[in-house]
């Protein structure tokens, strides 16, 4: 097993086992067809970098089906209009370049339509492009690569900022990424980028951060070191409440900034919880065991207890928590979900039902297990009337 970056040797220390496309929402005819992959995660410990042995390629991943649009959520509407402003702020003028990748339906990009500032996004989903583009959003339905850039030759080496959220990770190709930023970025330009935290995986024992399109689970210590690589420094970071803990990443070129304090500090913490080296993976797959060994027996009693259960939110997580705990139709009855791509298929491997909110609010069940536990705040305000019936209980192998 080796190191997608650096080619070096790595640990693996933990499998998920088969493992299906995590936004594969399937239809019944589609069953006997269905793609599976072994999720067998290791240790990069030159570079202190969690990653997938194997992964589907991007095509599977991100097609003309890609079921998950970031405009559906309030919360992350709003997260974007402040992470735009912030940007504008800090790292733009009026005459400025933005390049988003991994755009999806233009809710970040939407900032700046209205500005005088040149701005486009890549997308690959050509569904989730083509909402974009309807919405005057300039979008590419595109991977971004040093092939594809070829098409915004008016960007090279004159980009101010480069930006993605929850995006770097999906990317198996790294060295073409950052070959292709440095392509792009003018001298003092920046890149940027926002990605789930290893740090905050470890401490709640949210497994359910694996999947198929997070190839790479990144700390403060492996982004240094990545990009060190390519003469870039890390110049500022900022922990994010979004996708259960995420941290937010400001890249520039070699010497060009002064590294803020902030980097030294996240550094050290990391350093005291040993995320730089594989004790702390070995720490987290005995959590794991015991998380998925609580999960089942809880879930368990309250079928022997005559309760029924759905699964709020058909999420890319769900799949991985279905899956690697075995919890199939026998145990939960239907998830719950808004989005119409969705709605009428079956969860990727277990093949549970997805029934819209309609259906829910018809059929309210006595435990809910909430899939999306990291917009809990939106959804308990959403949901008062599960909350309100007697006896009913959220669920989560998190704390919730």
């Amino acid at each position: 097993m080796n190191c997608k970056i650096t080619k070096s040797s790595i640990k693996p220390f933990m499998s998920f086992g088969k493992m299906p496309i995590a936004n594969g929402f399937i239809e019944k005819k589609d069953f006997e067809s269905e793609f599976f992959f072994d999720m067998e995660i290791g240790f990069s410990e030159d570079i202190s970098l969690l990653q997938l042995k194997e992964h589907p390629t991007p095509e599977q991943m991100f097609n003309d089906n890609y079921p998950f649009f970031t405009g559906s959520s309030e919360y992350m509407k709003m997260h974007f209009s402040k992470y735009a402003k912030f940007i504008k702020d800090n790292y733009l003028n009026n005459n400025s370049k933005i390049i988003e990748i991994g755009s999806n339906d233009g809710t970040f990009l939407k900032n700046f339509k209205d500005s005088n500032l040149e701005y486009v996004g890549f997308e690959p989903s050509s569904n989730v492009a083509e909402i974009a583009n309807n919405n005057n959003v300039k979008t590419l339905n595109n991977f971004f690569n040093q092939d594809s850039i070829e098409q915004v030759a008016e960007f090279k080496n004159k980009t101010d900022v480069i930006y993605a959220a929850n995006v770097i990770c999906h990317i198996p190709n790294l060295p073409d990424l950052i070959k292709s930023v440095d392509k792009l970025l003018s001298k003092n330009g920046v890149f940027i980028f926002e990605e789930p935290y290893l740090g905050s995986m470890f401490e709640k024992t949210s497994y359910d951060q694996i999947y198929d399109e997070h190839i790479y689970m990144f700390s403060a210590h492996s982004i240094k070191k990545i990009f060190e690589l390519y003469h870039f420094d890390l110049i500022d970071l900022k922990p994010q409440i979004t996708h259960g803990g995420s941290m937010r990443y400001v890249i520039a070129r070699k010497g060009k900034y002064e590294i803020k304090s902030s980097v030294y500090k996240i550094l050290d913490r990391e350093k005291k919880l040993e995320l730089d080296n594989l004790k702390s993976c070995l720490k987290f797959k005995k959590q794991c065991e015991i998380s998925k060994e609580k999960t089942i027996s809880q879930l368990n009693a309250f079928k022997k207890e005559g309760k029924s259960i759905c699964g709020y939110a058909a999420t890319s997580k769900s799949t991985t928590i279905l899956n690697y705990c075995n919890i199939g139709p026998n145990i939960i009855d239907y998830i719950c979900d808004t989005t119409p791509e969705k709605i009428g298929k079956f969860s990727p491997g277990m093949h549970i039902p997805i029934k819209s909110n309609e259906y829910f609010q018809k059929n309210l069940p006595d435990i809910a297990y909430l899939f999306a536990w990291n917009h809990k705040k939106e959804i308990f305000l959403k949901e008062k009337n599960f909350i309100e019936k007697k006896n009913s209980e959220w669920f989560s192998h998190v704390s919730l």
